[in-house]
């Protein structure tokens, strides 16, 4: 629908989810800095103002142009938000807390990816694509509202400044990389361009790594990861998100090309993933307050392994209660691993 109404390919429309994740990616590492160093609450305030005004940009434009841009702007408010609303509760619960506190957050983030295609689905059939960005708008301007009367005002900063060099060598190492990763599968990733832009990301890379440790406030303080927790915690988190969105990018096609389901029956299968972690993550993070986050992540991992290789053995002659199970086995492993990891990683290091 959205590439028909602004005339481009349907390969073209790619850049509309593309555009917003690079971006997030290439700038959230600022707004966090930012946030030490202005205020937490401040930051997030800023960044979901931006988003309001980038979705209200996306859903009044008909230019496809015109729409990345919005798209572009929409990106630096959510990397605003983003970038700090961890920070925001880790400074307002005490530590006792924190794990329930933070468990709350990533029930949010599976009722959001729980509900977001569903709705999106809904709104695109029943109106046309401008209203999913629209939507956005009011829930936007409420949400501004209770974050200026609500949060916590007097957020600890840090003095210093910007680490500007270290800000745009970050951005020309993360943008042109996932760019190259996406635009290479469409035009083979030994295309002259592609491979440059891998060049340019790889050694920006080395020179912000080089800048980082030289410099008296740096965008990123390296030292952390000195830490071999917070290291490995961080570490685990990575993976564990590519084998999940591996598997939730895969799973729609078996569940139609091969098991030929409806799609209406394919998304009722795929909700079941962010149901139970609307369930356990609350539950785990309040169980890592009491009994401390390692062993829980320890199981996480384990059952996310579990459902993954299990996951793995499905074929044409599975049926719709075992992929159901095997799904649910992963889905409560991510539920006990990411309260009590994010509860980890917030706690390892300094304010």
């Amino acid at each position: 629908k959205m590439a028909i109404a602004l005339n481009v390919t349907t390969s073209s429309i790619q850049l509309v989810a593309t555009s917003y994740l690079i971006v997030i990616a290439g700038t959230v590492l600022i707004f966090g800095r930012l946030g030490d160093m202005l205020g937490k609450s401040k930051m997030f305030i800023f960044g979901l103002g931006l988003f309001t005004l980038g979705s209200l940009l996306c859903g009044i434009t008909n230019s496809f142009p015109i729409l990345i841009l919005a798209r572009i702007v929409q990106a630096i408010g959510a990397a605003g938000t983003m970038a700090n609303n961890q920070g925001i509760i880790t400074e307002t619960f005490p530590p006792h807390e924190r794990g329930k506190a933070l468990g709350f957050l990533g029930t949010s983030v599976a009722l959001g990816s729980l509900i977001g295609p569903g709705l999106g689905g809904l709104i695109v059939g029943a109106a046309s694509w401008e209203y999913i960005f629209l939507i956005n708008v009011p829930i936007g301007v409420i949400a501004l509202f209770y974050a200026i009367k609500l949060l916590p005002k007097g957020n600890k900063t840090v003095k210093g400044k910007l680490d500007i060099l270290g800000a745009v060598l970050f951005m020309f190492a993360i943008v042109p990389l996932f760019g190259a990763l996406d635009e290479g599968l469409n035009i083979g990733f030994s295309d002259p361009m592609i491979l440059l832009s891998f060049a340019i990301a790889i050694i920006s890379f080395i020179i912000f790594i080089f800048v980082e440790k030289k410099k008296e406030d740096p965008l990123l303080q390296l030292n952390i990861f000195s830490n071999k927790l917070f290291s490995l915690s961080i570490f685990c988190a990575f993976v564990t998100f590519v084998a999940i969105f591996c598997n939730n990018i895969i799973l729609p096609f078996y569940l139609q090309d091969v098991m030929n389901y409806t799609p209406e029956h394919t998304g009722l299968i795929m909700m079941v993933y962010p149901l139970l972690l609307t369930v356990v993550a609350p539950l785990s993070g309040s169980l890592s307050d009491k009994i401390g986050s390692e062993l829980l992540t320890f199981i996480g991992l384990i059952l996310i392994s579990l459902g993954l290789i299990l996951m793995s053995t499905l074929n044409v002659n599975s049926t719709v209660i075992i992929t159901i199970i095997f799904i649910g086995i992963m889905s409560i492993g991510m539920g006990l691993f990411q309260s009590p990891n994010n509860s980890l990683i917030m706690s390892t290091v300094p304010k």
